[in-house]
């Protein structure tokens, strides 16, 4: 039986969380000696290149509408899965992965393992997935043993990776019916990458002192091509906008860099960014808590080394 991935799309476009899951699905697919296959949702313009990332087959089912309906998409991914004949579906651990995930092992009476950060490992009682537990204190192997499994791949934890050649995209015939969902306005953060999609973060805590500061973070993330983000504290105060705030209550992120700027490391906010795979702290305090979980640490005024640094990633850029 194939591996079904579930390709989320953003605005009619296949984005970095599909092309991962697909790739994650590939390699599970080929684990198992199995076909992968990839299931697109209103048509996305890009669909044909999930096939560059091993999608053996991509099948689409149109809509007349664009936005997430997770009840109509629940229903339309698992009509999918049972028509194509899957027993594992794959999909991002994204905010419209976490939504649709139960509600499809509802429908499909499935084994769920929700945020994996490993590839299964395939026994003769079930597939044990692997995922962290405790803000990231430690891994969990998770067991499951329904005849249908899905797996949510949680973000980073697979870089895309190019196989094989764009494929034709084939039309899925499932009934679907309108949304009951009527939307009014949408506003959204333009001209920066997605914090969950970010492979570079710079982020600033309450070490900067006040928002007129906030431009030596700014600097050094436009030097390295990064997204910015922040502690609670700041986002509290008003400094930064609330979509930037990391950590245990706010967004959870896995970068392949997260440099933290004057942020002393609560457990709330290690418990959002600590899956990080390099962690480099900047803080005065030698205490700082942060450091513990740091892969490099910097004990300095952040005012003296962050525009040091901002320069010296200039000056090798520009080599």
């Amino acid at each position: 039986m194939p591996v079904l991935v579930f390709a989320e799309s953003t605005d009619g476009v296949c984005k970095k969380a599909a092309f991962e899951a697909v790739t994650y699905g590939a390699k599970l697919a080929s684990k198992l000696g199995t076909n992968c296959l990839a299931l697109t949702i209103a048509s996305p313009e890009n669909a044909t290149e999930l096939g560059k990332y091993g999608a053996h087959e991509v099948h689409d089912v149109s809509l007349g509408w664009k936005h997430l309906d997770t009840s109509i998409y629940s229903k339309i991914i698992a009509e999918a899965t049972e028509k194509l004949g899957a027993d594992t579906l794959v999909l991002s651990h994204s905010s419209t992965g976490r939504s649709l995930a139960g509600r499809l092992a509802i429908r499909l009476k499935a084994g769920l393992v929700s945020g994996a950060n490993a590839l299964p490992e395939n026994g003769d009682d079930g597939l044990q997935v692997r995922k962290s537990v405790y803000s990231g204190k430690a891994l969990g192997d998770y067991k499951i043993i329904a005849p249908i499994r899905i797996i949510s791949v949680m973000g980073n934890a697979f870089s895309p990776v190019v196989t094989g050649d764009a494929v034709e995209v084939t039309s899925l015939e499932i009934s679907t019916e309108d949304s009951k969902i009527q939307i009014q306005s949408v506003s959204k953060v333009e001209g920066s990458v997605p914090l969950p999609e970010a492979d570079l973060v710079v982020s600033g805590g309450r070490g900067l002192k006040g928002p007129e500061n906030w431009g030596l973070i700014e600097d050094l993330a436009k030097a390295l091509g990064a997204a910015t983000a922040c502690s609670r504290p700041v986002a509290d105060s008003g400094w930064r906008p609330h979509h930037e705030h990391v950590g245990q209550t706010g967004v959870a992120i896995r970068p392949n860099l997260y440099i933290a700027i004057g942020i002393s490391g609560a457990i709330q906010h290690l418990g959002g960014v600590n899956n990080s795979k390099t962690i480099v702290v900047i803080n005065k305090d030698p205490e700082a808590p942060f450091f513990k979980a740091a892969d490099y640490g910097v004990v300095a005024d952040l005012f003296e080394v962050v525009p040091k640094l901002t320069e010296a990633v200039r000056a090798f850029k520009a080599q």
